[in-house]
């Protein structure tokens, strides 16, 4: 926004500060946020009118908590079930307040609402003291990154506002968050009820001499910016627009960090790919000049490639993101299903959603006591522990002290959030080489005047890969000609490729005895992989067959045709647990071609 003088909007350049306010449940931290809200006129007008109100309809005595409970059936059960937002100003800067939910079991949704704030307000009631849902709170706001921390004692009319029991929860509290290595920068006695420390201090506590909640708010200092850090967008999508001769492929998403530029070469990783921003995209308004850290951002590219949902833009010049199957993570477990080896989870980071497992534990602790155990195998409820992952399509993210928002995931399980982390490490894996050569090859390729979406509009389809692995005399040569034959009388585009004719063409020159067998295989694999690369880049949809093919040999030729879509068929048994669809030896056309003809159709 800016003035009549074409200067930015004095409003828009204030300094805005994210502050999460956490607790134990009934601790009074809605109360206390409410009552800042309240004592500061930052109410939007009529809505304290409104509250009294209602109360008074209801029979019920004034809770400044109502007004933040957003939900109406939050107030019948007395407790805040999602993360409600307010904004807020001082004369220092503007505020947004995040009143997270203290109840136990809605230990996601608080770290849903504390996974942005730049600082935290965690409240305690002095009559009850320190709870393990206090600790547990410290804990994981200490992991999610935020270092700065102010102790609210609540309720100091509970008490009879004694110092002593302030003193108490001080010593208690303070020696807790000493040890997972937090400074709380101020303890500060109050009663949110009555305001007293909220925004003024009090005649019943006239031992208190520190700040007001209020003043400790104006303390905080701002962290690094977001639109400092490297641009970070994850793709959320990207629309086509055929109406009036409208060409346009609109690439859509979030800045998480940086900014965005017409002109600007990008990477999107993890397929490797690289276009030029040609034009930014706003809904119903004027193309702006920039795109911002959480801004919605739509642009199209000077140079079609095919990209998908999931992957993340970065700018060339800057830090790129990593790109693995395999990290190390800090894990903190919400469920009450062990975290094991051997289960497939969905891992959900930016707007990217793979299937991951969980390789090994190197120690799990207990949030709570911060009882450690070296020797742990698996994660359970409300622990936190060192953990390394291993998902089965690379996934583009990063280290997480180098920018919180990309270096944060959630774990899911049947449509439930069952836990969360943040990246500590990137991990090689056996792709790695891979990788970088697809990458290198993409950069260097010389690309038609055809472009991919071109081609997808022209034949009807998007180009996908259907690889047919087994051992001999499994069926997997009879399954894929008969899907080759459905998909050619359905009017696609396909193509059978048997690995046979490369052996005996392409591959003439490998020696198996020269090069070992291990080898030999490999570069069997990467030449095979490389031409179907160029057959899907033609726009078809190709089948591949070849003889008992390793886990690895599928994830090597996924690697080389990303981001193109692969379906693994493995027919009998094999080294691999995860295909997309595994059948008996030997294969049934009639059986499996439905199944495999149902993810073709997914991706169109």
């Amino acid at each position: 926004m800016k003035s009549s003088k074409g200067q930015p909007d004095a409003e828009a350049t204030r300094e805005r500060l994210t502050v999460v306010f956490v607790g134990h449940v009934d601790h009074g931290k809605s109360t206390l946020a409410g009552r800042l809200l309240a004592d500061t006129q930052n109410l939007p007008e009529g809505k304290l009118e409104s509250i009294l109100e209602q109360c008074r309809r209801n029979s019920k005595p004034m809770e400044y908590a109502y007004l933040l409970d957003a939900l109406k059936d939050e107030q019948a059960q007395g407790i805040t079930v999602e993360s409600a937002r307010f904004f807020f100003k001082t004369a220092r800067r503007n505020y947004l307040l995040v009143d997270a939910p203290g109840h136990i079991e809605f230990l996601k949704n608080m770290v849903t609402g504390a996974a942005r704030a730049d600082a935290a307000i965690l409240v305690i009631d002095a009559a009850e003291g320190v709870q393990e849902n206090s600790r547990r709170h410290a804990y994981l706001l200490s992991m999610l990154g935020i270092e700065q921390f102010a102790v609210v004692v609540n309720k100091m009319d509970m008490v009879d506002y004694r110092q002593d029991a302030f003193e108490t929860i001080r010593k208690e509290y303070g020696s807790f968050l000493a040890r997972i290595g937090v400074n709380p920068g101020h303890f500060i006695a109050a009663d949110s009820r009555n305001g007293c420390s909220v925004a003024r201090l009090s005649e019943e506590m006239p031992w208190y001499d520190g700040p007001t909640l209020l003043e400790a708010l104006d303390l905080f200092v701002p962290g690094r910016q977001a639109d400092s850090l490297p641009l970070r967008m994850p793709v959320q999508d990207v629309y086509c627009f055929t109406e009036m001769g409208d060409r346009r492929r609109i690439v859509a998403g979030r800045i998480e960090s940086g900014i965005l530029r017409a002109g600007d070469s990008l990477l999107f990783s993890p397929s490797g790919k690289r276009s030029a921003v040609k034009t930014l995209e706003s809904a119903g308004t004027a193309s702006p000049e920039a795109f911002g850290p959480d801004q919605a951002a739509g642009f199209t590219l000077d140079e079609q490639i095919y990209i998908t949902r999931g992957e993340l833009v970065s700018r060339e010049g800057e830090p790129p993101p990593r790109v693995s199957t395999r990290f190390r993570a800090d894990v903190f477990w919400l469920s009450s299903r062990p975290f094991a080896p051997g289960h497939a989870y969905t891992l959900k980071l930016g707007t990217a959603e793979v299937q991951a497992r969980l390789e090994s534990v190197a120690r799990a602790l207990d949030a709570a006591t911060l009882n450690a155990n070296e020797l742990a195998t698996s994660v359970r409820l409300h622990e936190v522990a060192e953990c390394t992952l291993r998902t089965r399509r690379p996934v583009a993210f990063d280290v997480f002290t180098d920018n919180q928002k990309t270096g944060r995931f959630v774990l899911v399980d049947q449509h439930q959030i069952v836990g969360g982390g943040i990246i500590r490490q990137a991990l090689p894996d056996e792709q790695g080489a891979l990788r970088e050569e697809a990458s290198f090859r993409e950069k260097k390729w010389i690309r038609s005047e055809i472009t991919p979406a071109m081609r997808e509009r022209q034949y009807g389809q998007q180009a996908a890969l259907i690889v047919i692995t087994g051992h001999k005399g499994s069926g997997r040569k009879k399954l894929a000609a008969a899907l080759e034959r459905s998909l050619f009388e359905q009017g696609r585009m396909v193509y059978y490729l048997g690995m046979g004719s490369l052996v005996h063409g392409l591959d003439v020159d490998i020696s198996p005895k020269d090069l070992g067998r291990d080898r030999a295989s490999h570069e069997y694999v990467r030449r095979l992989g490389e031409v179907l690369h160029v057959l899907l880049d033609a726009g078809l949809i190709v089948i591949s067959t070849a003889l008992d093919l390793s886990g690895r040999d599928l994830k090597d030729i996924e690697t080389l045709v990303a981001p193109n879509r692969m379906i693994s068929v493995r027919v009998g048994d094999g080294d691999d647990d995860e295909p997309d669809i595994r059948c008996d030896a030997p294969a049934d056309p009639t059986l499996v071609l439905p199944r495999i003809l149902a993810l073709v159709r997914e991706g169109k």
